[in-house]
């Protein structure tokens, strides 16, 4: 069983198992110390999150990345009450979902899932999660979540704060989980066209784009194309477009393209291990899902 023990630089582990014990999160100035174990398949999200960690949580240890249920299973057995701190967890792994680890052991720390879905939040509830994030993870969130950890961590004051309308504490984050995933998602933009604000409804937008030609303001337009083939300047950034949009349905296949799953017509597989999608509408070019994110496409359009 290959666990590697690793620290939050840049590059990734080539071998060597290790177990340490896992001590109790504490914060020093801003900073986040303690152990955190990595259940991911993906080598990519695992170099993205130790790099946001030594970010966001510089003294915090990666003690180990672990890439399966199977593996996972076998870890947490043999742990002998050495937890870590938390445990940052895929949701689909090598060999199936993370939920089975828990049919065959017991997890008693903390634990962050990460996924590129919102449907499972509910089912992360009943196990011990304090989190839920949506790849990819932004800082942001990733502080959100290293924060709520800190506080369930922290030593209780000698008179604890009631907790809001009698609501027990649990009760609490699961309800802001399932507030802060469940959100309610734009259902159009309105697009500026002379006097007028015309409504382009989301669930006819087969992909957003960015324009190859530079507009006014010295960037890239951000080009909504419809259904019926017509397109619409949207106001704002892809990133920022795509926080606004539903995860289940939209997905970021490169740096240019967000495409919409019900206008994906076929998938090529196309060179050096990409994808190549043809949609139900003619695009500008060719939209290519490059190999780093192919997994993860296939994860998300296998899953809708």
């Amino acid at each position: 069983m290959p666990v590697y023990c690793i620290t939050n630089n840049d590059s990734l582990p080539t071998g060597g198992a290790s177990l340490t014990g896992g001590s109790a999160l504490h914060t020093s100035g801003t900073s986040r110390s303690g152990t955190a174990l990595i259940i991911e398949d993906e080598p990519l999200a695992v170099q993205q999150l130790t790099r946001q960690l030594a970010v966001a949580a510089p003294a915090m240890q990666v003690i180990g990345v672990l890439q399966s249920v199977e593996e996972t299973v076998e870890w947490f057995r043999s742990a002998e009450e050495r937890y870590p701190d938390v445990v940052f967890m895929d949701i689909h792994l090598a060999d199936g979902l993370a939920f089975r680890i828990f049919d065959n052991v017991e997890i008693r720390c903390p634990i962050i899932f990460t996924t590129a879905y919102d449907q499972y939040a509910l089912k992360a509830f009943r196990v011990n999660s304090i989190d839920y994030l949506l790849k990819p993870i932004s800082p942001d969130d990733l502080k959100r979540a290293l924060g709520k950890l800190e506080a369930l961590t922290s030593p209780l004051p000698e008179e604890p704060a009631p907790s809001s309308a009698g609501i027990p504490l649990p009760l609490q984050h699961a309800i802001e989980m399932i507030s802060q995933h469940y959100r309610q998602y734009k259902r159009l933009f309105l697009i500026p066209y002379q006097d007028k604000l015309i409504p382009l409804e989301v669930d006819n937008i087969a992909c957003i784009y960015l324009d190859n030609n530079i507009g006014p303001d010295g960037h890239h337009a951000v080009q909504a194309l419809t259904s019926d083939g017509q397109t619409y300047r949207v106001e704002g950034p892809l990133d920022q477009i795509m926080t606004q949009l539903d995860p289940a349905h939209f997905f970021r296949v490169n740096r240019q393209y967000i495409v919409a799953h019900n206008a994906i017509k076929d998938i090529t597989v196309w060179l050096l291990g990409k994808y190549s999608l043809t949609l139900t509408v003619p695009t500008p070019e060719r939209i290519i899902v490059p190999k780093a994110r192919v997994a993860q496409f296939k994860e998300w359009y296998s899953n809708f």
